[in-house]
């Protein structure tokens, strides 16, 4: 029995349908790339937009009377001052409380700036070579013009302190400009960084429209 031959034109067909193939396989290829490009970088930019802190925490209640209380001695916003615990140690869950470059405590503040920076080992980025016992010290901390205040009255200033540490930032904010409105001075003082202002001024402006 002899074969059908296929018709030239079907051929034509056949072939051109044989070349379309990986045609369709380049364009379907580049198409998925393209999708994933772009929801990359919509992805990206949306990741850029938020603070670094991504997951939401709840002010802790209990600290919302100690927030109030050091931000009234020192006449800045108390949602400022939770805005920095929060960005600083996510409200003390970080543990331990003590940073690799040497911040220490709630608040992560480095020694020499809790302490003084006139202290004479301070330098650098102000770990410093200050005894345990010196900086906790209110007459070693007001003799080199530290940050570092008792705020619950037991005669030391201890960072590892919430209470304590919350009334040295308050101290600190209040100093570099917050008592006087110019928030963004007093959180670029505490952390040179445009990103660490934004963070916090996002979590202040939140907390403002939560609780004030």
């Amino acid at each position: 029995m002899k074969k059908k031959k296929i018709p030239k034109k079907y051929k034509r067909q056949l072939g051109c349908l044989i070349l379309l193939v990986p045609a369709a396989i380049v364009v379907a290829t580049l198409g998925a790339l393209l999708y994933m490009l772009v929801n990359s970088a919509s992805m990206m930019n949306t990741l850029k937009e938020a603070p670094n802190h991504i997951i939401e925490m709840e002010v802790p209640e209990e600290n919302i009377p100690l927030y109030k209380e050091a931000a009234e001695v020192y006449s800045i916003p108390w949602t400022l001052l939770a805005a920095h615990h929060r960005i600083e140690t996510r409200f003390s869950t970080m543990d331990p409380l003590l940073s690799p470059v040497g911040a220490e405590g709630h608040l992560q503040f480095m020694p020499c700036t809790f302490v003084g920076w006139s202290h004479p080992t301070c330098s650098g980025k102000g770990q410093g070579e200050i005894s345990e016992e010196d900086k906790t010290n209110l007459d070693v901390i007001a003799y080199y013009g530290g940050y570092g205040v008792d705020g619950n009255g037991d005669g030391i200033a201890d960072p590892y302190n919430l209470t304590d540490s919350l009334y040295s930032a308050a101290n600190y904010l209040s100093q570099n400009g917050a008592a006087e409105g110019d928030l963004e001075n007093a959180i670029f003082q505490y952390n040179h960084s445009e990103e660490y202002v934004a963070d916090v001024l996002h979590y202040y402006n939140m907390y403002e429209e939560e609780y004030n």
